[in-house]
């Protein structure tokens, strides 16, 4: 038995050398990081197979508009111009990186068919002898548009008279459970209302923010005599990129192998499975080593960013601090398709209200196709942001209180036992305990009967201590 020393309060307590507690507190390093400062980690760049051939798109010069004609014959006529891929090329073109698990409907193309639908979208793969040859080729394509309408807001997008953005789900919103939002009910929000000293209301605004890895997207597919191929890729989730992949080539999955592990920067944005497919293909057809990577200006215009958003919260509050009302209403943009958003949407409606027992809770969050690049994942999707919103408001609310906003969240704070809003109780809360320590380590002063609150045991009325 051995004794060490607690990181977070200063304790000492017992266990054993092999047990939970041997890296807490200690100083590990990372069994990356050598490899790493020596710069003998293999990126999927390092792989050079003899005869590589390197891939760029011809991408929309539209953010919404029908294609009425795309001529390549000029990028077949540039030198070391190999191939030119269409939608025709791909086996099964449409796909969506959930389908595995039955969340989205299939609603995106590989390559554009008939249409695009935000600026970037691509249309044809060159593949060529060199990088240049390739930028070359995807440069001399020539597009004929009949451009449409597009629609950015989300708000906007939602008006009955809004050009459709994606036919394939035929309104700019995603359904749920035959629900035009996800959807969360608990308790009575107008009796709750009805009942509070004061109503509140606020909107909060993001902006889609790019995960910029210094890695860009990408990867490297390689032919192998048995017929399989080897793909060396930056993905954040090899079997899940495997699957995706051997759907939209409709062949077997074990007639791929991913080669990964390795990735330099992700944040949730290589998770989406955009290149490898498609470098497959070109593989496939020419018979030689294929690399797709992204240029930094490709990272930043068409990889998927973290989605937009905008909250409304309304709040009925009692004189006290104690809120008794929340209703939400979100707006999450997709983009112009589903990719990992209406995943991201049920997150953000389950996060609401946030770590606050309030007994009327009414959620409505909305997924909103628009003519924007398509969104995804990024850290914490769907909850980082409506976190803001909501730690936001609770200092709004505080200020417009005159209180104290730790002790208006202390108040609120869920404990051990509480239902939280969709019908989950809570348990190993510890979020009283948190911004109690917070308190200390600041300096900042609360009554005793704040700092004799619990997680274990609901709040009182007698531990009000003031504002």
């Amino acid at each position: 038995m051995s004794y060490r020393r607690s990181p977070i309060d200063g304790t000492y307590f017992a266990g054993e050398r092999t047990g939970d507690f041997t890296v807490i507190g200690s100083v590990v390093s990372r069994a990356d990081a050598r490899g790493h400062v020596t710069g003998r980690t293999e990126f999927f760049e390092d792989v050079r197979p003899t005869g590589l051939l390197h891939l760029k798109m011809h991408r929309s010069a539209r953010h919404s508009a029908w294609l009425r004609s795309v001529d390549v014959t000029g990028a077949l006529a540039v030198p070391g111009v190999v191939k030119v891929l269409t939608h025709k090329d791909i086996p099964n073109n449409l796909y969506t990186p959930l389908k595995l698990i039955g969340v989205t409907p299939d609603d995106e193309p590989i390559l554009a068919e008939g249409k695009v639908r935000y600026l970037g979208e691509p249309i044809c793969a060159v593949v060529a002898e060199t990088e240049a040859a390739a930028y070359a080729g995807a440069a001399a394509i020539r597009v004929e548009y009949e451009d449409l309408t597009p629609v950015f807001d989300v708000e906007e997008a939602l008006a009955e008279d809004a050009p459709v953005v994606n036919e394939y789900h035929g309104r700019n919103y995603f359904t749920y459970e035959g629900h035009h939002c996800r959807r969360v009910r608990f308790g009575d929000v107008a009796a709750g209302f009805a009942a509070a000293d004061h109503v509140f209301e606020w909107c909060y605004q993001s902006s889609p923010i790019e995960q910029a890895p210094v890695e860009t997207t990408g990867c490297v597919v390689v032919p192998q005599p048995d017929g399989r191929l080897r793909i060396h890729s930056d993905t954040q989730a090899c079997f899940f990129t495997l699957d995706n992949t051997a759907l939209i080539l409709e062949t077997e999955f074990n007639k791929l192998r991913i080669v990964g592990g390795t990735v330099g920067g992700g944040f949730g944005g290589k998770v989406d499975v955009v290149v490898e497919p498609v470098a497959c293909v070109a593989a496939m057809v020419t018979h030689r080593p294929v690399k797709f990577v992204y240029g930094r200006h490709e990272e930043m215009q068409v990889s998927s960013p973290r989605a937009a958003e905008r909250i409304y919260i309304k709040d009925g509050v009692l004189d006290d601090g104690t809120i008794v009302a929340r209703q939400v209403t979100a707006y999450i943009d997709a983009g112009a398709y589903s990719r990992h958003t209406p995943y991201g949407t049920t997150k953000a409606a389950a996060h609401f209200p946030g770590p606050y027992t309030i007994p009327n809770v009414w959620v409505d969050c909305h997924c909103v196709f628009t003519n924007r690049t398509p969104s995804s994942a990024m850290r914490g999707f769907g909850v980082t942001i409506a976190d803001f919103a909501l730690e936001s408001q609770m200092d709004r609310l505080a200020r417009a209180l005159n209180m104290d906003p730790l002790r208006l969240r202390l108040r609120n704070a869920y404990r051990d036992g509480d239902m939280k809003a969709h019908r989950k109780v809570a348990e190993g809360t510890a979020l009283v305990e948190v911004i109690q320590k917070a308190a200390e380590l600041v300096g900042h002063e609360l009554p005793e009967s704040y700092r004799s609150m619990s997680s274990m045991s609901p709040v009182s009325p007698a531990q009000d201590g003031g504002r």
